[in-house]
């Protein structure tokens, strides 16, 4: 699949584990090698086994995972991924205001699932900066997502100002 981050098309060097079956132990079972983006069940039921092994690692959540379960280890990761079921599940839009403000992470955060070229800028306005295009989905065409809208009249993680104030403030320079 096509991967946009920072506005621009990139390789993908994480693999992206569907699902993950942890052990009553919590014992893993045997994972590839290199960057992982793990399930964020998984993560918290084996979060030592994952700690300790090699290559960076990565966490997705889905619309009904709770970011906070995970807030306290955002160190480990090396990139955050939302998982978007379909084009009308919004609950992946709260998720990434949480994990940008309320949470601070600053790192790679990633759309996954069904994401099409109408959503880019939205998700980029929650703090999304990292997108795996759906099957079929044209990289340059997705990329002009981000210009579709000249101004933004409300406050939110790419913008923390609203319009008018950042007027208010040009007009007292």
């Amino acid at each position: 699949m096509a991967l946009i981050k920072d506005r621009k098309r990139v390789t993908d060097n994480w693999q992206l584990l569907d699902a993950l079956t942890v052990g009553e132990d919590g014992s893993l079972p045997p994972l590839p090698a290199g960057d992982v983006i793990v399930p964020a069940a998984g993560w918290t039921r084996a979060r030592a086994q994952f700690i300790g092994r090699h290559g960076r690692l990565g966490v997705w959540l889905s619309g009904t995972d709770d970011p906070r379960d995970i807030a306290g280890d955002l160190e480990h990761f090396g990139v955050i991924a939302v998982k978007f079921p379909s084009f009308t599940d919004g609950r992946g839009y709260s998720i990434g205001r949480l994990l940008r403000e309320r949470y601070g992470w600053t790192g790679e955060m990633r759309a996954i699932g069904d994401i099409q070229r109408d959503q880019l800028c939205y998700l980029a306005r929650c703090g999304f900066n990292a997108f795996e295009l759906r099957e079929g989905e044209d990289v340059d065409v997705a990329l002009t997502a981000f210009a579709d809208f000249s101004e933004r009249y409300q406050a939110s993680v790419d913008q923390p100002l609203p319009l008018f104030r950042r007027r208010e403030l040009s007009a007292h320079r």
